[in-house]
């Protein structure tokens, strides 16, 4: 005899959740919202239900009903650590919110970001941060027309998005200034070779580069100036300072674009047999976590990655309550942190 199948488990709704904790479905609906008029007693009343009863929000009905309380994060490569420091503060500015954020990778190319901020765009979610985007301007402006947009990391100004971004062209000249100052005069770069040339001029990499540039002219070092074009990975890195090592008259110290890229400049340094800082120095950019680890205790620019996710968000639930405000955009100042990967050159 056939052992009886038991019906599957019935939905918690919101009108259970009402009748549980004894107050109005609209009031549920108002907590579940973050909505203004519910007094902290009642949201507690209706949060400790929800908790009791395991209730989950349907998302597609929130989304037929115009919200689905997800945010969608567009990466451009998630192997970058500094990454994680973007959306820690991303999620900490949202962790009284009823928003979840979903992950989706850009893979460094525009038609994976298409792909990617589509698929966002298709499920209904209520707003994009798209981290350091290559697609075009038209594009970014159609995403942005389309559901509200913050756009991280990229420079360039647009009416329809909000934009978060360090002052990559002072990071820069802050490094330079203070190999200078040690006493160094061949610094070379390691920058991040841009394919799309027409967004190029907004990308954090170019504008390193170009604030790299600058600051070597700025300290009488034009002739010096040497820049090995590869990726901001750590295996970018590591061909970088391998050509940079291979140079006739190699660089005392490398300006790596990204602190990942430095990680890879190490790799390439050791296997070469020369010592950091005592033969070369090396500096990065981010201050991401492991920078700070002893073993490595990397000099790098903090550009405040905690706090621009922070921005990010909090620039995005402004856009989502009002499509129509003015596009706000937000440039941090960073600091330079040093520590025991630069020192003086060795003596000639």
């Amino acid at each position: 005899m056939d052992t009886p199948v038991a019906p599957p488990p019935r939905r918690i709704t919101i009108v259970d959740v009402a009748q549980h904790a004894q107050v109005s479905t609209t009031a549920v609906s108002k907590v579940l919202r973050n909505a203004y008029g519910v007094s902290p007693k009642m949201r507690d009343r209706v949060r400790q239900a929800i908790a009791e009863l395991g209730y989950r929000p349907n998302a597609a009905a929130r989304g037929m009903r115009g919200q689905t309380y997800t945010i969608g994060v567009m990466l451009p490569n998630i192997r970058n650590p500094f990454f994680a420091e973007i959306l820690d503060g991303l999620t900490d500015h949202l962790a009284d919110t009823d928003y979840q954020v979903l992950l989706g990778p850009g893979c460094n190319g525009r038609e994976a970001e298409a792909k990617v901020t589509h698929a966002m765009i298709d499920r209904s979610m209520d707003g994009l941060i798209l981290i350091a985007p290559i697609s075009t301007r038209a594009h970014l402006d159609h995403v942005a027309a389309t559901v509200p947009t913050v756009v991280v990391g990229r420079h360039g100004r647009s009416r329809a998005y909000d934009s978060v971004a360090d002052d990559d062209f002072a990071g820069a000249a802050l490094v330079v200034d203070h190999l200078a100052d040690l006493g160094h005069t061949r610094i070379a770069h390691i920058e991040h070779h841009e394919t799309d040339r027409d967004c190029l001029a907004e990308m954090p990499n170019a504008i390193r580069a170009a604030g790299y540039q600058q600051a070597m002219r700025a300290r009488g070092l034009a002739d010096e100036i040497d820049i090995a074009s590869t990726t901001y990975t750590q295996d970018g890195g590591y061909l970088g300072a391998q050509q940079l090592l291979a140079r006739p008259v190699r660089p005392t110290a490398i300006f790596a674009g990204a602190d990942i890229v430095a990680m890879g400049a190490l790799d390439a340094i050791a296997e070469a047999g020369l010592r950091v800082p005592e033969d070369i120095s090396v500096a990065g950019y981010d201050n991401t976590t492991f920078a700070a680890f002893r073993p490595i205790s990397l000099t790098s620019v903090d550009q405040a990655g905690h706090q621009i996710g922070a921005n990010a968000a909090r620039l995005l639930l402004d856009r989502i309550v009002d499509r129509q405000r003015p596009a706000a955009q937000v440039r941090l100042s960073p600091t330079l942190v040093t520590r025991h990967t630069t020192a003086p050159p060795p003596a000639p």
